[in-house]
């Protein structure tokens, strides 16, 4: 799902959101038995970036989660903190970090909608089915309609089944299939100097035939 072409700050893309079978943005099934925790949910603190990020990188392992791998970084976890900070929130146990939400408000031009853009979401693969992302989730809405937002917003991959099962128990629903491309400007250019080199030996061995 995403905002058009004028919609400001942050516009919704494939990264986002992780809810696999580990929670990331996404977040897994929470049926079944549950323990109880006493978590707290707050808003996130500068203190708390390094486990955010540490967690994340947890779950956006290259073989569960490669798109989700190569976009996640520490820039993306500061970046978000230091751009909407209210929208930051952790899932604390006992003194840890056992999950976070990070997101925004998309707004565009001539409308006067707010759009909540739920951009990750993780909870560590200890805690999952316990209701944690549950919380979180409801949280961060609960900030965006005071803030006035109508519309919600997520995206993840189309095979990420328990990350579709969460949202779609929390009333998401009109998903729309996106294609993703990627570009590669070293490789290309080595693929372009290759065929150079293949058409001027061809040029050559033409020449030689022509004398």
């Amino acid at each position: 799902m995403s905002t058009d072409n004028a919609a400001e700050k942050r516009k919704p893309n494939e990264k986002q959101l992780s809810v696999d079978n580990t929670e990331p943005l996404h977040t897994s099934q929470e049926s079944g038995a549950r323990r109880k925790l006493d978590i707290e949910i707050r808003e996130m603190e500068v203190d708390d970036i390094p486990a955010v990020f540490h967690l994340g990188e947890q779950v956006f392992t290259a073989e569960k989660n490669p798109t989700l791998y190569r976009t996640w970084d520490e820039f993306e976890v500061i970046s978000m903190f230091n751009e909407d900070q209210e929208y930051c929130l952790v899932a604390e146990q006992e003194g840890e970090i056992i999950g976070f939400a990070m997101g925004n408000i998309v707004t565009k031009k001539k409308s006067a909608w707010k759009y909540g853009y739920l951009v990750w979401m993780v909870v560590s693969p200890e805690f999952q089915r316990q209701g944690v992302a549950s919380r979180l989730f409801n949280k961060f809405a609960d900030k965006m309609v005071e803030d006035g937002v109508r519309i919600f917003l997520v995206d993840t991959e189309a095979d990420n089944l328990p990350a579709l099962h969460f949202f779609r128990a929390k009333g998401f629903g009109s998903p729309e299939q996106h294609i993703y491309l990627t570009y590669n400007p070293a490789a290309t250019e080595q693929q372009k100097e290759k065929k150079r080199g293949l058409r001027g030996k061809k040029n050559g061995n033409n020449h030689k035939h022509g004398s």
